[in-house]
């Protein structure tokens, strides 16, 4: 979806993107726009990826977290086999039946684009159940920023449709129905972890994600107990999964496994031999950051077992300079921001998210956030971009019926 909540003040000393009142707000909205009252209010969380990028479409290793900001959705069952999506940061309604084929094929124009992802849920769901509703949407994930808003979007109508059905899905199964509904309706071609991280991450924990086997486990990450902060820097470069880099780089990819006969590029054991037997350097490049961003997951998951969370750092500043220089998917904003928040004493930083636009992640001693603030900011006013925004990014819960509350078993 990647809608905006709004205006935002850009005081570089604070978040700036604050929580959306949960329910009420929403609720009363929705009577408003549907002349009745919602049966329920489900909300999904975005993600921060702390590491393990352009991993999950190559059967690999991930560890996102889920953040306190999110997707709110007021919803009421329909029996016309109708959804109806309206949104509180888009001026355009959009209804479709949820009996039709993909919305990549129907040449939506652009003020309805966003809605593919609630009626691409709508749609595949449809095979297990559910049927029509009318669903309100609130963000504040800010837009284009990487924090994986369409998956949120997708996860949040995925858990009101099954509510309002009564449709039982568990919830491994469902984060693969959602991104199945990003891959075939909104025609965007990511791997599984956005959707498993929205409805699976618990609270001070980051999820562990094999992306082959769909196996998770919750690893416990607390930086504020460490005395650190974590920083996500809105580089305010918006990006799209939708175009045709990202898409490149996951055929590059498609085609070194090939070459090297293997089903995915997780399944290279011997990098050197892999490196060796590819002629193409574009392709090399890819295979290299690919095996070695999975072992960066593996020792990231070793150090946060170990309570070593402060020497995560390196894991970052590492993944960072791979995404640049080997998978190529960065961009000038993040690098200037990477490399401000390092001189100003951070402990590490990368950018997050498929790249070509963004955010950057910062991990900081607690007491030098401001400092990161001010130098990341004053780099980009020397350059004459845009203020960047600012998020303290938190480990939070997973995807959950806020109103009214679930029923106790």
């Amino acid at each position: 979806m990647e809608a905006r909540a709004g205006p935002a003040h850009h005081d570089r000393r604070r978040v700036d993107v604050p929580a959306l009142p949960l329910t009420g707000a929403l609720e009363t909205a929705f009577a408003e726009a549907f002349g009745r009252a919602p049966e329920g209010v489900w909300r999904a969380p975005g993600r921060v990826n702390l590491i393990g990028e352009h991993t999950d479409y190559n059967d690999g290793l991930v560890l996102p977290f889920a953040i306190s900001q999110g997707i709110s959705v007021a919803g009421a069952r329909r029996d016309d086999g109708v959804v109806e999506v309206r949104s509180r940061q888009a001026a355009t309604a959009v209804s479709a039946p949820v009996d039709g084929g993909t919305v990549a094929s129907e040449g939506w124009p652009a003020d309805r684009a966003w809605a593919a992802y609630p009626v691409g849920v709508a749609r595949v769901l449809r095979e297990r159940g559910t049927g029509g509703a009318s669903l309100l949407i609130d963000s504040d994930l800010p837009q284009g920023a990487g924090m994986a808003s369409s998956a949120a979007l997708e996860c949040a109508t995925a858990l009101a449709l099954c509510d309002l059905h009564g449709v039982r899905i568990d919830r491994p199964e469902l984060a693969r129905l959602a991104q199945r509904a990003e891959n075939e309706q909104a025609g965007s071609p990511c791997g599984p972890m956005d959707q498993a991280a929205s409805l699976l991450c618990g609270a001070g924990h980051a999820l562990l994600l094999d992306c082959r086997s769909g196996l998770s486990s919750r690893v416990p990450f607390d930086p504020a107990a460490a005395g650190l902060a974590l920083l996500v820097v809105d580089t305010r470069a918006a990006h799209a999964l939708t175009g045709g880099e990202y898409g490149r780089r996951r055929a590059e990819c498609e085609e070194a496994a090939a070459l090297l006969g293997v089903p995915a590029l997780r399944d290279v054991t011997d990098l050197p031999a892999a490196l060796g037997a590819l002629r193409d350097p574009v392709l090399r490049r890819r295979v290299q950051h690919v095996v070695t961003e999975n072992h960066r997951v593996e020792a990231a998951v070793g150090l946060l077992r170990a309570g070593a969370v402060a020497e995560l750092g390196a894991m970052l500043n590492a993944s960072h300079l791979s995404l640049r220089d080997q998978f190529e998917v960065s961009w000038p904003a993040a690098d200037a921001a990477v490399d401000a928040a390092l001189r100003a004493g951070a402990r590490g930083a990368r950018m997050i998210g498929g790249g070509f636009g963004g955010s950057v992640l910062v991990l900081a001693p607690a007491g030098r956030a401001d400092r990161v603030r001010d130098a990341v900011a004053a780099a980009y006013d020397r350059r004459g971009w845009a203020s960047p925004r600012f998020i303290d990014a938190v480990p939070a819960g997973g995807a959950e019926r806020l109103s009214p509350p679930p029923a106790l078993p």
